[in-house]
């Protein structure tokens, strides 16, 4: 409840999150059948990056702030809309991101549980007929919302990591999704500060979760340091087609623009599950 994303908007890993999101919802789109779209950890929606939480940190400006220029290549649509949003002031969170993409027969339900964030999101989509905006737990969300009457989609699970037992909350969501809509496109954000946390949320997975997993995990540093964020990645259920080859692309070239040389920089693609 104390977490306020403002802070960290237009981070290296809200770049990463949302260049593979905009990816994952065009793979849907390129089928004209509707889909809806699940955002569990919804936030504000846009993000003010001139006002005083951005400002204290200045996170964006070794994120979105280095991609801003690029008009071509894998990065190249979600830059686009960034600045559609009002990149370099505003920044878009992953719910003005996916309405961006929504086309007239898709559907979006987003849900964010503190007060003020809900309100602001409220106020962000006050008409729009085809977003839905709640208030209430993510993970009580998850049983509550799904599976979809479109019966394909994309559910986007967001987590904070502000207390303990997030890895394991994350892990038994989507084993949850998983049991109970099998189509569903999973899309899991999580952090990488050092490597035990992620080997276990892996092996809890392939103990127990959905099948059909790849990771795609991008760190700007060895991740040997728990007390920072060293890298970030993106668990994908059920990914569409070529997610693996052309999502390794936008790693890739998120790395060359954001990464500083660091010690043991890198991006991967790993295969947690198998179909």
């Amino acid at each position: 409840m104390n977490y306020r994303h403002a802070y960290h908007a237009g981070n290296f890993a809200d770049c990463m999150k949302h260049a593979l999101l905009v990816w994952l919802l065009r793979a849907l789109a390129r089928k004209p059948a509707p889909f809806r779209v699940l955002d569990t950890h919804a936030g504000t929606g846009a993000y003010d990056l001139a006002g005083p939480e951005a400002g204290r940190t200045g996170e964006w400006q070794r994120g979105i702030g280095r991609l801003l220029d690029i008009t071509e290549g894998p990065l190249a649509e979600y830059v686009a809309l960034a600045r559609a949003a009002g990149a370099p002031a505003r920044y878009p969170g992953s719910p003005a991101l996916i309405r961006a993409l929504l086309r007239p027969q898709d559907a979006f339900a987003c849900v964010e549980l503190h007060p003020e964030d809900h309100a602001a999101l409220r106020a962000h989509f006050r008409g729009d007929r085809q977003v839905a905006v709640h208030r209430r737990d993510a993970w009580e969300a998850l049983r509550a919302l799904t599976p979809f009457p479109e019966r394909r989609g994309l559910v986007l699970i967001d987590p904070p990591f502000e207390q303990e037992g997030e890895f394991e909350r994350l892990a038994a969501g989507m084993a949850l999704v998983g049991g109970r809509f099998r189509a569903a496109v999973q899309a899991c954000w999580y952090p990488i500060k050092h490597r035990a946390p992620v080997r276990a949320f892996h092996a809890a997975l392939q103990a127990g979760g959905p099948r059909d997993l790849v990771a795609a995990e991008l760190w700007l540093r060895e991740p040997t340091d728990p007390q920072r964020l060293n890298g970030c990645g993106l668990l994908v259920a059920n990914p569409p087609y070529r997610f693996e080859a052309e999502g390794g692309t936008i790693l890739a070239a998120l790395l060359d623009r954001l990464g500083e040389g660091e010690p043991g920089q890198g991006w991967s693609m790993t295969r947690i599950a198998e179909e």
